[in-house]
């Protein structure tokens, strides 16, 4: 089977990898595929950290933007649309560039994990949505990790569906989430080159987080976060970390300081398990920014990778 070439740009929040992704799009013909749980939905630009226009620098980008926040989307979902997505980029003579932290996406579309549907209940799932209402994301998180720790350790307490999934399939099948990945791999249709970025010194890459938190505060995340908070439709945008951190402010239970305070830990909390994630996976070739003095260096070298990996046979 002839594979078809992807470049895939990953690693954890705020490392670059938009920037990186753009870059190597304009030097090697890309249309970017973004491979984030959160920017599919509409409405949420600030807290999801959406690429604006000027940062796209007219490189075409899909998925992002297209679903509102009440819509339900699974893992196999994104891996229906991305493959379609890299069928019809590839047969436009262009290569497609996957760019994005969501980690079980990656490697969910680069593996080609097929996922069985029929794992599912609506009662257990009614179920667990009360449990959730009533005690929260902690608690479903912690019962999750009773019998599946190793698809706990990676989801945020605040990903209540993605929780009530993994135990859902659970319930029913009697399967952990974790294994039935494992037993789903088929032959990949793809020949990936995988580049990840991040900092060599954890310090710098948290001190970058804390940055983009008070730039997206600049931005307007404060009217963003009331105006989620205002509209029961928009519910569903509570997986994402920025809204739920800034709610106790809005119902004066904490002050913006602590609120702002906790949202820059949760997020320094979730790029430690997106590295987690993707530190299991020996295909990355890595990228460390804090030791290159300039940009151009970065976009080089990552340039180089792509070029010495082969899967651009033209090259």
């Amino acid at each position: 089977m002839q594979k078809l070439p992807v470049i895939v740009v990953c690693g954890p929040t705020a490392s670059g990898k938009t920037a990186l992704a753009v870059s190597l799009a304009e030097i090697f013909g890309c249309e970017v595929i973004s491979c984030d749980s959160m920017q599919i939905y509409k409405h949420m630009r600030i807290a999801t950290a959406k690429p604006a226009e000027e940062e796209m620098r007219g490189i075409r980008h899909h998925l992002i933007d297209f679903l509102e926040p009440n819509q339900e989307f699974s893992v196999a979902d994104y891996v229906r649309l991305a493959s379609e997505c890299i069928s019809d980029i590839s047969s436009r003579g262009k290569i497609p560039l996957i760019c994005g932290g969501t980690g079980l996406y990656v490697s969910s579309l680069i593996d080609n994990i097929g996922f069985d549907d029929t794992c599912s209940s609506t009662e257990v799932r009614n179920e667990l949505s009360k449990l959730a209402d009533e005690k929260g994301g902690e608690y479903l998180l912690k019962l999750l990790n009773e019998f599946d720790p190793e698809t706990a350790q990676r989801l945020h307490p605040n990903n209540i569906p993605r929780i009530i999934r993994a135990i859902e399939v659970y319930k029913v099948s009697g399967t952990t989430m974790s294994e039935a990945i494992k037993r789903s791999k088929r032959e990949s249709p793809y020949e990936p080159c995988m580049i990840g970025i991040t900092c060599s010194d954890r310090q710098k890459l948290y001190d970058r987080i804390n940055l983009r938190v008070d730039k997206m505060l600049d931005m307007g995340l404060l009217a963003e976060t009331e105006s989620v908070l205002s509209d029961s439709d928009l519910k569903t945008s509570f997986q994402a970390i920025g809204y739920k951190e800034l709610a106790p402010y809005f119902n004066g239970e904490k002050s913006l300081d602590e609120c702002i305070e906790k949202l820059k830990r949760e997020t320094r909390r979730y790029a430690k398990r997106q590295l987690t994630w993707f530190r299991r996976d020996d295909r990355i070739h890595w990228i460390y920014s804090d030791l290159y003095s300039e940009y151009s260096e970065i976009v080089n070298e990552a340039a180089r990778i792509i070029r010495q990996s082969g899967i651009l046979k033209g090259e």
